[in-house]
Formats: C-alpha cells, sequence, structure tokens
C-alpha cells in the first residue's frame, strides 16, 4: 500500500496535468496512455494495493456538472457546496470558482483526497476547498450542516451503490438542499425520482467510454 505520506509524490509519478475538455478553465492531474496507472491491469494495482484510479480522469458526469455551474456562478455564489464522491475533485473546484461561499469534496478513497487537494493547489483554489474522507451516507458521520448544494456526478454505475446513494440524496432533497446529478446514461440511473435541467454532449476517453463523446444530462433529485 502507499503510504499516506506518499500520496501527494505518487499522484504526481503517475499523471499527467491536463486542462479538463469541457472546462478549459480548470487542469487536472490525469491519468493517459504515457502513465502507469493507465498502463496497469485492475489485478497489477489489487496486488499494490491500490483502488482504481477514477480520481484520475474528468468523467462525462462530473465535466457537465462543472460546466453547468461555471455557466450558471448564481446556483453557488455565495452558496455552501458539497460535492459528493468527488474522485477528481473537479465539480468542486468548479463551486469553488464559480464563487461558493465554502466548498467540500468528499471520497472515501484516499487517493482521491490526495488527488482533490492536489488539483486543488493546483488550479490555485486551495484556500478554498476542504476534503472530507467520510462515507457520509452513515447517519454516524455525515455531512456537514447547513449545505445549500449537493453536487454528484457518476454514481450510478452499481446497483448496490446506486440504490444506497440515491436513499441518501433523496433525503437530503427532502430536507430542502438542492440535489444536482451529471450522469451519462448509466444503467442504474433511477429517472423516477428525477427532473432534467440540461443536457450537454461531453467529450470522453474512448478507451473508457467506448465512444469519443457522451450525451450527458444533469439532473435535480426530487424530494
Amino acid at each position: 500500500m502507499v503510504e499516506r505520506a506518499s500520496l501527494n509524490a505518487y499522484i504526481a509519478d503517475n499523471t499527467v496535468v491536463r486542462p479538463v475538455a469541457l472546462v478549459a478553465e480548470l487542469s487536472l492531474h490525469t491519468a493517459d496512455e504515457s502513465t502507469a496507472i493507465w498502463q496497469a491491469t485492475e489485478r497489477q494495482l489489487a496486488d499494490a494495493s491500490v483502488p482504481p484510479p477514477f480520481w484520475a480522469f474528468a468523467w462525462a458526469g462530473g465535466q457537465a456538472l462543472a460546466r453547468h455551474l461555471l455557466d450558471h456562478p448564481e446556483l453557488v455564489t455565495g452558496r455552501r457546496v458539497f460535492d459528493f464522491a468527488a474522485g477528481s475533485g473537479l465539480v468542486a473546484l468548479a463551486a469553488a470558482r464559480a464563487g461558493a461561499r465554502r466548498v467540500w469534496a468528499n471520497d472515501i478513497d484516499p487517493f482521491a483526497c490526495a488527488a482533490i487537494a492536489a488539483n486543488a493547489r493546483l488550479n490555485g483554489l486551495g484556500e478554498q476547498l476542504a476534503v472530507v474522507d467520510r462515507d457520509v451516507t452513515k447517519a454516524a458521520s455525515g455531512a456537514p450542516d447547513r449545505i445549500d448544494l449537493i453536487t454528484a456526478g457518476d454514481i450510478c454505475y452499481d446497483r448496490d451503490m446506486a440504490t444506497r446513494v440515491m436513499a441518501w440524496l433523496r433525503a437530503q432533497a427532502s430536507a430542502g438542499v438542492t440535489v444536482l446529478i451529471g450522469d451519462p446514461g448509466r444503467d442504474y440511473l433511477p429517472r423516477a425520482a428525477l427532473a432534467p435541467v440540461a443536457t450537454m454532449v461531453v467529450p470522453t476517453m474512448a478507451d473508457l467510454e467506448d465512444a469519443s463523446t457522451r450525451t450527458t444530462t444533469i439532473w435535480r433529485v426530487l424530494s
């Protein structure tokens, strides 16, 4: 396992810095064909006790949400924003750049948490964003109080995760929090519980998505 103190070095050594295709205002530490974690098999990563590097890619749902927030800063200006399952932290970075009062980026993967912090520093937003590394869907941990907006990109790719997470997001919406999801047509998105807000075509990596673009919808979770 990569030691926590070495996470920043691991990210620097295994990624390249590139602007985000749909969100050129922001850059991320990402994996591509030139990096070792791109070339590593899932078994090789597991043998090294390294979880799959979901944090090293700008997934379509996150790109769409980030673009939407930057194009509509009134959604976040002066508000408290919580980016759930943040991965690279792209959506949280967009919220901070768009003028959010306070931003939290949440992920339970320690590599993702380190990447979020590194990406915040890379974009000059290190002082505007806090990282939350616990499972907030569990009542004992929970999200910070008085959240105005929750964002979640690409969370419905696994049935069990989608069921558990959507129950939590619906509870937040019922409590008066605005909840936005970015989704490029994942199999387990419960559309009956959602209202569409915007749709856009997002550039993607064909090796990840089997397509060079994905039509991605931003949904509001109904209370």
